[in-house]
């Protein structure tokens, strides 16, 4: 491989920029770009005060310099780090001198895909990392840290260890009919099988907490027009989002924005006002809240407390009820109540009182909503968090009820072995032990160049 460098930091001026180089000419072209002082030579993971060279050999900033050897280091080769002053222009001239130096541009991932490359991490693993720089909540960041631990590989391992003890077994016994190679028992080949099965129907069914999770839960508000909807949202956001007026069907499409309530990440959707006389954008507008409200985690059903419900607030609790949870928000408790409250409660069970205008009860809004999304049980980062694992382990496990069906029907056990064999290709792909490099260059396009 060749020597790649990049800028590993944000491109704005601030207190630290950091240059990043990795490969296997590291040691020669940190030797032409960087002057320890008093001639000091670089030992191994420690942080040495220096200067930086630019192209032309002449000093260009006051930095510190790491080096670290392979095969123990991120990427698996010899890397090196730069620590400069934050300034745009330094850090440019300095990665033009590393370019000078014999690197070269490095892709976006291309750090952490030769870590994969390099076997320091697994591709569950590596796609951690980027979900660990996209964090948007302190309970995210301890998700992603757990699976870039190992938490999820762990578990995938496990399953296709055991898979591929049974699959190794039947061969052996096949090729090597003279050795005295014990069969595989049929309630012994069930029993694995079914536990197996078990296992990824579980892993499986984190899918939907661990999209939540790293993505935010989607939340439709929901009511009748001037209910405060747009109110509630700019309240949670802490600025004016969406334009408020006294005037009914201000809000005609969906406004999205995320927000994060307590320990929790809501992607909140206002939507257009239920209600039945309407001009035809309105109505337009409307349709899409419906459509928010059927794909959405959790709908928050506002009410207006200073006015009794109407047929469009009932409108409006149809619609929220097509949420897989509800919550129900009387708003305008700043001003004389004529709701029944307990009439609500009755029907609803749990009611937050709250005032967009002043803010009161947010704080018991936070708390419900805490309450319905708690925390992951358990090791953090056991959770399915993107598309392409739910995928992969989707296919494992109809290849292992495949062969569960098969071996019950009384197939022949080149049957069930077939299916095992996909099994064990879904799993591959899921944690990089068999993976096309088009799929590979998909996974990394997701990184920023310098990680």
């Amino acid at each position: 491989m060749d020597t790649i460098a990049a800028i590993a930091t944000p491109r704005l001026p601030c207190a630290i920029g950091i240059l990043r180089l990795s490969g296997p000419d590291t040691d020669a072209i940190l030797s032409r770009v960087f002057r320890p002082a008093g001639g000091t030579a670089l030992p191994e993971r420690k942080m040495v005060y220096g200067t930086l060279l630019d192209e032309d050999g002449q000093p260009l900033d006051q930095v510190l310099c790491v080096r670290f050897p392979g095969p123990h280091s991120y990427t698996g080769e010899d890397s090196a780090e730069l620590h400069c002053h934050g300034s745009p222009i330094v850090l440019e001239r300095g990665l033009a001198a590393l370019f000078a130096a014999g690197a070269r541009q490095a892709r976006g991932g291309e750090f952490t895909r030769r870590a994969f490359l390099n076997g320091r991490m697994d591709l569950l693993q590596a796609e951690a990392v980027v979900d660990l720089i996209d964090a948007e909540t302190a309970e995210a960041a301890r998700s992603a840290l757990g699976q870039l631990s190992g938490a999820l590989s762990r578990g995938v391992d496990a399953i296709y260890d055991s898979l591929m003890a049974v699959v190794a077994r039947f061969y052996a016994v096949v090729d090597y009919p003279d050795e005295d190679i014990a069969d595989v028992e049929r309630d012994e080949l069930e029993a694995t099988l079914e536990s197996n099965r078990r296992r990824l129907a579980a892993l499986r069914d984190t899918f939907r907490r661990g999209q939540i999770l790293r993505a935010g839960v989607p939340t439709a508000i929901v009511g009748r027009p001037n209910a405060g909807k747009s109110s509630l949202l700019n309240a949670l956001l802490g600025y004016d989002r969406a334009i408020v007026t006294d005037i009914p069907g201000t809000t005609r499409d969906t406004v999205e924005e995320k927000v994060p309530l307590g320990r929790v990440l809501l992607r909140l959707i206002d939507t257009a006002g239920i209600r039945a006389k309407a001009d035809t954008v309105e109505a337009m507008g409307i349709d899409r809240a419906r459509s928010a409200a059927q794909s959405a985690a959790l709908a928050l059903l506002v009410l207006d407390g200073a006015a009794p419900l109407t047929e469009e607030d009932e409108a409006a609790v149809a619609v929220a009820e097509q949420a897989e949870r509800m919550l129900v928000v009387v708003n305008k408790t700043d001003l004389p109540t004529a709701v029944d409250a307990d009439a609500l409660r009755r029907r609803f069970g749990q009611v937050i009182f709250l005032s967009a205008k002043t803010g009161a009860g947010i704080d018991a809004l936070q708390g419900a909503v805490e309450a319905l999304f708690p925390p992951e049980q358990g090791q953090p980062g056991q959770l399915l968090t993107n598309a392409r694992q739910a995928d992969a382990v989707g296919r494992a496990l109809e290849a292992v009820a495949a062969a569960l069906d098969s071996l019950r029907r009384g197939l022949t056990p080149d049957v069930v072995l077939t299916d095992a064999e996909a099994a064990l290709a879904a799993l591959g792909e899921l944690n990089g032990k068999n993976i096309r490099e088009d799929l590979v260059d998909t996974i990394f396009s997701r990184f920023c160049v310098g990680k």
